[in-house]
């Protein structure tokens, strides 16, 4: 069975950088079994099974996989199937069926194989457990405890569909320091098998960019990401505290990839009434990369 593919760099305007993703049409023939294998034989962070609509008003059912499992959501895969999906003719409004729900999400082509899109979350971050100790933590990703820690700001564990201990380091230095360490890793990170550290400081490379982050994932079967969409929207939440945002819609930039020669720019909206988070919506731009049929 021949099946169209696109793959497409996302959270940049420019090819062989930002984050790589696969998207695979018409696959709903597939078995899970499959869809994994093919994942893995692509290779990149995350790939992306459009199946017809189940819901009602939905534009497309998606599956996101990762070489090595299935995630209910993910940021760079709705981001880059909304933008190909309204590049081949599926309107400017998407809505994506993911196993956390439905994303309503808005793409604007800026020609035949680009553009940007964003979409709101689903549900607000919420507290997802406490963080292993400084100590743990910066035994799993090479540091010391005292790179730890700016702003008053200690790890944590948030969520917006997926959970990650945020990791709050003192500038850049440290941050280029991060080595994942295998034998250290399941006492500061383990989550029911699902690791995600994300480390962010306000240190940045770009002027204008907000944070600089890195997120670590070896049990999920990506070693390091260039871009996490799914981390900055549970990121949503520490940021309206760690800036002290006021009432009204902002616009954050999330620098990623770098370390990985894969520069990523992702562009985080929180909305804020009587202080509070109340809405948020992630967005950035992508490009297509390559186009064609894999044999399933």
């Amino acid at each position: 069975m021949k099946l169209p593919f696109a793959t497409l760099d996302v959270f940049t305007e420019k090819r062989f950088t930002g984050n790589p993703l696969a998207v695979v049409f018409d696959a709903d023939g597939l078995g899970d079994a499959a869809m994994q294998t093919i994942a893995r034989e692509f290779g990149h962070p995350e790939t992306v099974f459009v199946l017809q609509p189940e819901a009602a008003g939905s534009t497309a059912r998606v599956r996101i996989f990762t070489p090595a499992l299935e995630l209910p959501f993910a940021g760079h895969p709705t981001v880059g199937t909304a933008l190909i999906l309204a590049l081949k003719g599926r309107g400017n409004a998407i809505v994506l069926e993911e196993k956390i729900g439905l994303l309503r999400c808005t793409a604007a082509a800026a020609g035949a194989d680009r553009g940007q899109a964003r979409f709101v979350l689903p549900s607000l971050p919420k507290p997802a457990g406490v963080a292993a100790s400084r100590e743990a933590i910066a035994a799993a990703i090479g540091l010391t405890a005292d790179d730890i820690g700016f702003d008053r700001l200690a790890p944590s564990c948030w969520t917006a569909g997926n959970t990650f201990t945020f990791v709050p380091v003192r500038g850049l230095d440290a941050i280029r320091r991060c080595r994942p360490d295998d034998a250290k890793w399941n006492a500061a990170f383990e989550d029911g098998g699902r690791s995600l550290a994300y480390v962010f400081c306000r240190e940045t490379v770009e002027a204008g960019n907000n944070f600089h982050a890195r997120m670590f994932g070896p049990r999920v079967g990506v070693y390091e990401d260039p871009a996490t969409g799914s981390a900055a929207a549970a990121f949503a939440e520490l940021c309206t505290q760690v800036l002290g945002l006021g009432d009204g819609e902002h616009r954050l930039v999330i620098e990623q990839g770098y370390e990985m020669r894969r520069p990523s720019q992702i562009e985080l909206q929180p909305t804020i009434k009587g202080g509070k988070l109340t809405t948020a919506s992630i967005g950035g731009h992508a490009v297509v990369v390559t186009e064609g049929m894999i044999e399933a």
